[in-house]
């Protein structure tokens, strides 16, 4: 199975909002309440929560309850898995930089 097959689109459709994607990068500091991104975000915290239930539903984030409030914190096996989708690119890229290396060295000598 090839990387791409191994990667669920769920999770670029839910990281394509940048609500989400900023309550990623604030999740990314370490576990956070639903009224700690709020005032952090500058958004109401229903919107935070309905926002974060999507995050939830793509793997993304998983949610311990701590007396009434729910702490969210980022499941790291998604974004494994689009690092090593991403990296799976290099040989592509490095391909193909090489050639352009040549092309470039053919002029030069023309």
């Amino acid at each position: 199975m090839t990387a791409a097959i191994a990667l669920d689109v769920g999770t670029f459709a839910a990281l394509g909002e940048p609500n989400r994607l900023r309550m990623v990068e604030l999740l990314r500091g370490g576990p956070r309440a639903v009224g700690e991104m709020a005032e952090a975000l500058g958004i109401r915290q229903p919107q935070v929560s309905k926002h974060l239930k999507v995050l939830g539903e793509a793997g993304l984030v998983s949610v311990e309850a701590v007396a009434r409030r729910r702490i969210y914190r980022l499941e790291p096996a998604p974004f494994a898995a689009m690092a090593h989708w991403v990296d799976s690119f290099e040989a592509l890229w490095s391909q193909r930089l090489d050639a352009m290396g040549d092309v470039l060295a053919s002029l030069d000598d023309a």
